[in-house]
């Protein structure tokens, strides 16, 4: 008997009820004064479980316990939640589902993260030795390197031939490399702060690169033709998708509704679950996620245009890496992606924008070259 429940009309104690119902235990009836009433509450142990099922008040069991997060899932099979979903399948997943049954995420289930809202910040390109200010060659030489080796996607070695044969230029390969390390550190923080808000729809994906040999993930997320988050991981894990989310929500109106549009990526999902759990909006985020490459359902038809956005991005993004064939260092592959970005918000017209820039500075405006674009914004981000 629970020692919390009493008569509802006298309120007697615990001492003086019993069950009216035999194995049931659902009715209690009052000594003192002969009252029948039902618990409120199903007694529980709470040393047994953490998690309950919200619809049908079962314990949630330990299911996956990852690095990341411990999954909690309702075993109960008649649990409403998993009658519903169950519902809505139709006559051949039914089949599947009979011999397939992991195939199909029926059964409610609850995430407990293991990192908090603290960690999820987008890495920056690392602080570079050498000042900019201290190069040994001028700025229009700085400008010359980015617009050729970033704007134009030239690798480091034939900027560095074109500067010479061009120019008369005399620098190495490395020396590209170090100015283009240097310069992402500062436009990091540029992009950021000025990529403005964001429509109430933003599509994302990752796509992958190679860093020394080993594959990496690029995230991107774009919103009104701006990109609004950037992120690189050795995984497609829960913690980069989730702070990239969050990097991309970062400037928006709380009150505003976002819908996130992406692929079949399970990571996705689980971050707008941790978004809204910690209530980073006012407005609960959703997610619509575009399968395959037909439209087998409805979700897919109605935003795969969405979905043919950051997909054109990505292979704008890979048509810029694509001669440097990978990366010698992370640090190496997050500074080229740093100015990427800045590369296609402030600098790269677009067609579709009437040849305007997504993001327009009125400081860029009266500048006819690239390169001196470059070192205006360097200029403005120191």
């Amino acid at each position: 008997m629970p020692h919390s429940e009493k008569c509802v009309v006298c309120g007697a104690p615990n001492i003086y009820l019993y069950y009216n119902d035999g194995k049931k235990r659902t009715q209690l009836r009052c000594k003192i004064c002969w009252t029948l009433f039902t618990i409120s509450k199903r007694h529980r142990k709470e040393n047994k479980t953490k998690y309950w099922c919200p619809y049908c008040e079962y314990a949630l069991y330990k299911w996956k316990d990852e690095k990341l997060c411990t999954i909690y899932k309702c075993g109960n099979d008649n649990c409403p939640d998993y009658l519903k979903q169950k519902e809505k399948l139709n006559p051949n997943e039914k089949d599947i589902q009979k011999t397939k049954n992991s195939q199909f995420k029926l059964r409610y289930q609850y995430r407990e993260y293991h990192f908090q809202p603290s960690q999820l910040k987008i890495p920056s390109p690392q602080k570079p030795t050498v000042e900019l200010q201290n190069i040994h060659k001028s700025s229009n030489t700085l400008g010359l390197v980015l617009a050729f080796h970033v704007s134009l996607g030239i690798t480091a070695r034939k900027t560095a031939y074109l500067l010479k044969s061009i120019f008369s230029i005399n620098i190495s390969y490395q020396t590209v490399l170090n100015y283009a390390e240097s310069s992402a550190f500062y436009c990091h923080n540029f992009n950021l702060k000025n990529k403005g808000k964001t429509d109430d729809i933003i599509c994302g994906d990752e796509t992958y690169i190679k860093i020394s040999g080993h594959r990496a993930y690029t995230f991107l997320f774009i919103s009104n033709h701006i990109i609004t988050a950037y992120n690189i991981d050795y995984s497609r894990d829960v913690l980069p998708a989730t702070a990239s989310m969050i990097e991309s929500l970062r400037y928006n109106d709380k009150k505003q509704k976002i819908t996130f549009i992406t692929d079949g990526n399970p990571s996705y999902p689980s971050a707008i679950l941790f978004i809204n759990k910690n209530k980073l909006t006012d407005i609960p985020v959703s997610i619509k996620q575009v399968i395959g490459l037909q439209n087998n359902d409805v979700t897919s038809e109605e935003f795969r245009p969405f979905k043919q956005v950051i997909e054109r991005l990505n292979r704008t993004y890979k048509a810029h890496i694509r001669q440097a064939s990978g990366f010698n260092s992370y640090n190496g592959a997050m500074a080229y992606t740093t100015l990427f970005v800045t590369h296609y918000n402030f600098l790269r017209p677009h067609m579709s924008l009437d040849y305007q820039t997504p993001v327009q500075i009125s400081e860029l405006e009266n500048i006819p070259t690239l390169q001196d674009k470059w070192i205006k914004i360097l200029n403005m981000a120191m």
